[in-house]
């Protein structure tokens, strides 16, 4: 069985941290042990001496904790799962052991390496961004709900709705505002870009792939963005550019 004992440190390095600088420690935590196979060995632990005298009236709970903690130590090497020690520690300074807990490890990520706790932690970040930055789109001033652009190009709502299912409109959908419809994508003529339902046809119907190749700019543009390019009446390259997307994505 394993005893402590309270015995006060000589020399002056036990005065010293591992900064080099004087420590206010002049203590250490001797322990002793009775198996027969570590007979005559013990473990000196420096401790402070503030430590030292919070724990002098406490060696049967002293060595309660460093058996419970031992034994966690051998559960986890055998099982190869985290363990974990529950202490409560009451003002009079008495402790109460509560029985080890064996919890699963976490399992890494074949890919990533990193844990699954960690690895759905990070996705659930990534969505949130995600909802933000939809939600800031969806709210800029050229976004129009579907009565503001029926009424930009001369139609009806019912009309709107049933050209966005048939891809003649481009229509985004979010988590609060419903469908927006962006101002942009009529023509000098006041009509929707005709060259709508083939990019749909070529980003296999994602609205959003859609938007992204409009808003962004491309070399194969001249640098001008898919919307920029469309209004100005150069619809085949659009259309060569969304190919392109496609290949590259298969």
């Amino acid at each position: 069985m394993t005893t402590s004992t309270l015995k006060p440190a000589k020399g002056a390095g036990a005065r010293k941290s591992t900064l080099g600088s004087v420590a206010k420690a002049a203590s250490t935590l001797l322990i002793k042990t009775g198996g027969s196979s570590h007979r005559g060995k013990a473990l000196a632990i420096p401790i402070l001496s503030k430590t030292m005298k919070a724990l002098a009236g406490q060696p049967a709970q002293m060595g309660v904790l460093l058996e419970t903690y031992g034994a966690a130590i051998e559960k986890s090497r055998l099982t190869g799962q985290l363990v974990r020690i529950i202490v409560d520690v009451d003002p009079r300074g008495k402790s109460k052991f509560k029985e080890v807990e064996v919890t699963p490890a976490p399992t890494p990520d074949p890919i990533t390496g990193e844990s699954k706790d960690n690895l759905q932690e990070a996705l659930e970040a990534a969505r949130g961004r995600g909802r933000a930055r939809i939600a800031d789109i969806l709210s800029d001033g050229d976004m129009l709900s579907a009565d503001e652009f029926a009424r930009l190009i001369g139609t009806s709502r019912v009309t709107v709705n049933a050209k966005r299912q048939s891809h003649q409109v481009l229509g985004l959908e979010g988590a609060k505002r419903g469908f927006r419809f962006p101002e942009w994508q009529v023509d000098a003529e006041g009509k929707p870009f005709a060259s709508l339902p083939a990019l749909f046809d070529r980003l296999g119907g994602n609205p959003w792939a859609v938007y992204r190749l409009l808003v962004q700019h491309h070399p194969e543009l001249n640098g001008q963005t898919g919307r920029e390019a469309l209004a100005r009446g150069r619809s085949a390259e659009v259309i060569e550019v969304a190919e392109s997307v496609l290949r590259a994505a298969s």
